[in-house]
C-alpha cells in the first residue's frame, strides 16, 4: 500500500456505500470516516441512516453523531476534523475510509475549500434576530447592497444561502464573492487518494430509497424519533431539521396531513436528492473505480478495490 493512504468512497443515498465502506475497513485494518453532512447530528440515526451500533462493532467509525442538532455543522469544521482523524490513522499504520454522499464534503477533501472563517455564534444569532425582525425579503436587498455579485447568484427565497453571505460580511468585512475568488486551500496535498464512487441507475436508487423509507417509518421509529426532534422547538432552518423526511413527517405528526401523503412527498423529495447526488458523482467526481450497481455484498467490489490500493 502507498504511502499516506486515503480510500474515498462516495454515492447517493442507499446505494450501499456505508457497507462497502465496513468491508474496506475490516478487510484493510481500516477506520470508517463519516463525510455526511447528516449523520454528523445525534439525535436522527434513524432517519438520518446513520450506521447502527451493530455495524459500529465490525469496524470503528469515526466523526458520526457529534453534534447536537441545534448546532450548524460546516464543511470547514467537518475538513479540519477528517485531516486530523485521518493523519492520526496515518500515524498507526492504519487504513482511513472515508465515505459519504455531501458532494462538498468530498470536493473539499479532495481538492480544499475556500478559507472563509467560521462565524461566531453571536453573530449568527444576532443576524437571525434581524430576520425575525425584518423578514427574508428585506435581509436579501441588505444583501444585494453589500455583495451584488453574490445575491445575483442566490434566490431571493433561499433563505440558508442569504442569511450565509450576510453572517460571513458581518464577520469579517469581506464579501463572499470576493472570499470565492481566493485560491483553495489543500489540506491534505501528501495524502494519496484512492476514489471510489457507486452510480447505481436511477430506477434501482427509487426503489432502494422507496423501501428504506418504509422501514424507517413501519419498522425502525422514524415518526417517534421526529416527534423528539420537534420537542426541541428548533428552527426549521437549522441542517438537521432539513434533513431527508423531517419537514415532510413533521407535517403529519402535526397534523397537517396523512401519513400516506407525508411519506410520499419524503419518497419524492428523497429521490431527487439522489437524482442530484448521482449527477453530482457522474458529473464532478473524477473516480479510479466506478460501480454501476449498489453495492449488496458482491465480493468483486472489494477484491477490485484492493488490488488498486495494494498496486
Amino acid at each position: 500500500m502507498k504511502e499516506n493512504p486515503v480510500l474515498i468512497i462516495a454515492g447517493p443515498t442507499a446505494s450501499g456505500k456505508s457497507s462497502l465502506a465496513i468491508e474496506m475497513a475490516k478487510s484493510d485494518n481500516g477506520v470508517v470516516i463519516n463525510c455526511d453532512s447528516m449523520q454528523i447530528y445525534k439525535g436522527i440515526p434513524i432517519i438520518a441512516a446513520t450506521p447502527s451500533e451493530k455495524e459500529k462493532q465490525e469496524a470503528e467509525h469515526r466523526l458520526y453523531e457529534l453534534y447536537d442538532c441545534a448546532k450548524r455543522g460546516n464543511v470547514v469544521e467537518w475538513l479540519d476534523l477528517a485531516v486530523k482523524e485521518i493523519k492520526s490513522l496515518w500515524a498507526e499504520k492504519r487504513l482511513p475510509v472515508v465515505v459519504g454522499g455531501t458532494g462538498l464534503y468530498i470536493d473539499a477533501l479532495l481538492n480544499g475549500c475556500t478559507p472563509i472563517p467560521e462565524v461566531p455564534e453571536e453573530i449568527r444569532q444576532r443576524i437571525h434576530q434581524q430576520l425575525l425582525k425584518e423578514g427574508l425579503p428585506k435581509m436579501y436587498e441588505y444583501l444585494q447592497k453589500i455583495d451584488e455579485e453574490i445575491a445575483a447568484k442566490i434566490s431571493a427565497s433561499d433563505k440558508t444561502r442569504i442569511m450565509r453571505a450576510i453572517e460571513i460580511y458581518e464577520f469579517t468585512g469581506k464579501k463572499v464573492s470576493e472570499w470565492y475568488k481566493m485560491p483553495l486551500k489543500k489540506k491534505l496535498a501528501e495524502a494519496n487518494f484512492l476514489t471510489v464512487k457507486i452510480v447505481p441507475s436511477l430506477e434501482e436508487i427509487e426503489q432502494r430509497c422507496r423501501q428504506r423509507l418504509d422501514k424507517m417509518v413501519y419498522e425502525l421509529g422514524a415518526l417517534q424519533e421526529i416527534t423528539g426532534l420537534l420537542k426541541m422547538n428548533l428552527s426549521e432552518d437549522l441542517p438537521a431539521m432539513k434533513a431527508l423526511g423531517v419537514p415532510e413527517l413533521s407535517r403529519f405528526i402535526k397534523g397537517e396531513t396523512s401519513l400516506e401523503e407525508a411519506l410520499e412527498e419524503a419518497k419524492l423529495h428523497t429521490r431527487q436528492y439522489a437524482k442530484r447526488q448521482r449527477t453530482w458523482l457522474r458529473n464532478r467526481l473524477k473516480a479510479d473505480i466506478v460501480f454501476e450497481n449498489s453495492y449488496q455484498g458482491q465480493p468483486e467490489y472489494s477484491e477490485l478495490i484492493n488490488k488498486a490500493l495494494n498496486a
